[in-house]
């Protein structure tokens, strides 16, 4: 499985397994963020498997799934409460990680009014493509 490191605290990943788990739980990761919907392609672990694992290993397991084409005000709200308030260090996981970057660049920009410009900049550097990330957030301003 390939992390990447977005904060000191925060990690984003693609879809992890059972043994992944185990394998985060060794490296001390303290939270897995699931942003990924169940059953978005067969074969996926599900968030309860993941969740039981997770628990097994003494990680803390929150389950959050967005889809790109519909993140609210509320679910970007939802991730910077779970930043903040579980313990870290945090992998977040989706299909590909982009989902769960996303998520993390929405709540900069919408509640510490970081640049999406400066965000996605950032993004690809690490070679994430959060092109999307100026209207999503024009899109969630008007959410108020």
């Amino acid at each position: 499985m390939q992390t990447t490191q977005v904060t000191d605290f925060l990690s984003v990943a693609g879809q992890i397994s059972k043994d992944d788990i185990a394998q985060l739980a060794k490296s001390g990761v303290a939270t897995i963020i699931n942003n990924r919907p169940d059953n978005e392609e067969p074969g996926q672990l599900t968030a309860a498997a993941a969740e039981a694992e997770a628990k097994k290993h003494g990680i803390d397991y929150r389950y959050l799934p967005v889809t790109t084409n519909s993140i609210t005000r509320s679910q970007v709200a939802e991730f910077e409460k779970l930043l903040l308030r579980s313990p870290t260090p945090i992998l977040a996981h989706c299909r590909s990680g982009t989902r769960c970057y996303l998520m993390w660049a929405a709540s900069r920009a919408l509640f510490n009014r970081e640049s999406p410009l400066k965000l996605v900049a950032q993004a690809a550097i690490k070679g994430y493509d959060l092109r999307v990330l100026p209207s999503l957030v024009e899109k969630l301003e008007a959410e108020r």
